[in-house]
Formats: C-alpha cells, sequence, structure tokens
C-alpha cells in the first residue's frame, strides 16, 4: 500500500490524476473530494467522493495527503483557493511527476504540482506551486515558473526566463530567452513572446501582442 493520497476535485482533471497516481507514483488514491455544493454523485472512480468541508474527519491531515485536482479554470484561481485552503487546514500537498519526464537533478519542483510526460526541465529551473505542466513542454535553463500556472502541450520556454504567477500558457507557445511574462497573463496558442509583457493581458500572434481592451481575468476556461 502506498501513501494514502485524496483527490480533491471530481472533473476530468480529477480522473486524469486518479489514473497517473495509480499507475506510476508511491501514493494510494483513497478517495475524491469536492465541496458541498457540487457533490453530485457518491462515488468516482470506485472510491468515495467526499464533502471538502468535513475532510479532516475522516481523512484527517496526519493520516493523508491532498492534491488539488483542478484545471485553469478561472485563470487558475479556483485551484490556488483549494491549495491554500488544504494548506491552512494543515494538509501536506502531493505532487506528481512523471515517470517520463525528464527532470535535471537540481531543478525545484513545488508542492501541489503535476507534470506530464515528455516534459523536459533543464539545469537551475525552479517551478513554484501549484503548476500544471501538461505533456510534451520545454523548460529551459535557469528559467522559473511563478506559482498557480498552468502550462499546456509543447509550449517552448527558452532560458533565463520568467513566467509570472497565476498565467495560463498556451499550447505551441513559444518564448524567446530572457523573457519575462507578467503575472495573471494568458498566452494564447501559438504566440511567439519575444519581449516583456504587461500584468493581466491576453496576448496572441507571432510576435505576440497584446489584445486591446482585454483583460486576462475575462477569458474562459
Amino acid at each position: 500500500m502506498g501513501k494514502p493520497l485524496v483527490l480533491i476535485g471530481a472533473g476530468e482533471m480529477a480522473q486524469i490524476a486518479f489514473e497517473y497516481f495509480t499507475c506510476d507514483s508511491d501514493y494510494d488514491v483513497v478517495a475524491f473530494s469536492v465541496e458541498r455544493e457540487y457533490l453530485r454523485a457518491p462515488t468516482l472512480c470506485g472510491l468515495p467522493v467526499l464533502a471538502y468541508e468535513e475532510l479532516e474527519r475522516t481523512h484527517p491531515p496526519e493520516r493523508a495527503e491532498v492534491f488539488v485536482a483542478i484545471p485553469a479554470t478561472g485563470l487558475n484561481r479556483l485551484r490556488t483557493r483549494l491549495f491554500q485552503d488544504a494548506r491552512r487546514r494543515g494538509y501536506r500537498c502531493a505532487r506528481y511527476v512523471s515517470s517520463r519526464a525528464f527532470v535535471w537533478r537540481n531543478a525545484e519542483i513545488g508542492e501541489n504540482c503535476f507534470v506530464f510526460e515528455g516534459n523536459v526541465i533543464q539545469p537551475f529551473v525552479r517551478i513554484g506551486d501549484n503548476c500544471i505542466l501538461w505533456s510534451g513542454n520545454h523548460i529551459g535553463h535557469r528559467s522559473a515558473v511563478g506559482d498557480n500556472v498552468f502550462v499546456a502541450s509543447h509550449a517552448v520556454v527558452s532560458g533565463y526566463c520568467r513566467i509570472g504567477a497565476g498565467s495560463f500558457v498556451g499550447v505551441n507557445a513559444t518564448f524567446s530567452d530572457r523573457v519575462r511574462v507578467a503575472a495573471d497573463n494568458v498566452i494564447g496558442a501559438g504566440a511567439l513572446v519575444v519581449r516583456d509583457t504587461e500584468p493581466g493581458r491576453v496576448y496572441v500572434g507571432s510576435p505576440a501582442r497584446a489584445v486591446p481592451g482585454r483583460s486576462s481575468f475575462d477569458v474562459a476556461f
């Protein structure tokens, strides 16, 4: 038996996390948990779905870890809220790094991170807390990804870059060396980012430019 793990969430991301944690980790997923108003069914994947508000009663922090399995909903704000609340309640948040990812020995990866297969994380990289890196990304040497970031598949982050906290990076986005992406950015699919960005903006195109009059907080996920 592995370390007991409760997955916070009951949607597609939670079911994907169940597959990966079950087949490729030292954890034993024992339950799902959602806030009471979203509790639609008593079981999922053959496991109980518990009310998050009562989780300490059945799976206290000293007996189980949690993973907040929520995607980029609300520009990562839902995942961030639940992650911060779980830590406040004393839970240790697990991380998953695929056995098929390449992670250099001195790269740092925070709590509640999920690193899918095919990611390349080079020397001296820092990945903050509560980040999701979908399949096939390249994170170049000495780059840093801030807290609460979601990176979709096949993004290329060159060396010495900074990806600001709370940002969303779309499929096939590319970042030139030393680019600094501000907090709460949405970088569109296929964008080529060659210069620093401003907070709370949406960037699209090649080279990427901010969409006039549009806030990243208005983007639906």
